[in-house]
């Protein structure tokens, strides 16, 4: 058989440098769209998760408040509040927020506990005003 002929039915295996120029180029840009997006869904969870910390806080208020008869205005600190909240969870045992801020320090009865000004600011972007509501 001749060698050219037989040249042309040999097939070499493997990629060139252009097929596997495109495939990175295409998981770049699937990376580009989809980082952003992961990056949004968990500032988002975030602030779900402190907002949900404010609501427990609330109730723990309430319980602190009728077990030990207070009455409106007055005020407990988080060490008051700490055994009407589940132990071994984050807000049991830091009493922050995610990133680091204290809830209160004082939190007055029939008052809803605030965000940090500064965590409602860092979340603005996925978590408008009224997301905060009645916790502002």
């Amino acid at each position: 058989m001749n060698t050219a002929l037989k040249n042309t039915y040999t097939r070499r295996a493997g990629f060139t440098l252009v097929e596997i120029m495109i495939v990175v180029a295409i998981i770049s840009l699937l990376a580009a769209i989809a980082v952003p997006n992961f990056q949004r869904a968990r500032k988002r969870t975030h602030a779900t998760i402190i907002l949900e910390d404010l609501r427990v806080l609330e109730y723990a208020l309430d319980r602190w408040a009728i077990d030990n008869n207070k009455i409106a205005g007055q005020t407990a600190s988080f060490g008051d509040l700490k055994p009407f909240l589940k132990p071994s969870t984050a807000l049991y045992e830091t009493g922050k927020d995610l990133y680091g801020r204290e809830y209160g320090p004082v939190f007055t009865v029939d008052k809803f506990p605030t965000i940090a000004p500064e965590t409602a600011a860092d979340l603005s972007d996925v978590a408008p005003p009224e997301f905060w509501r009645p916790y502002q």
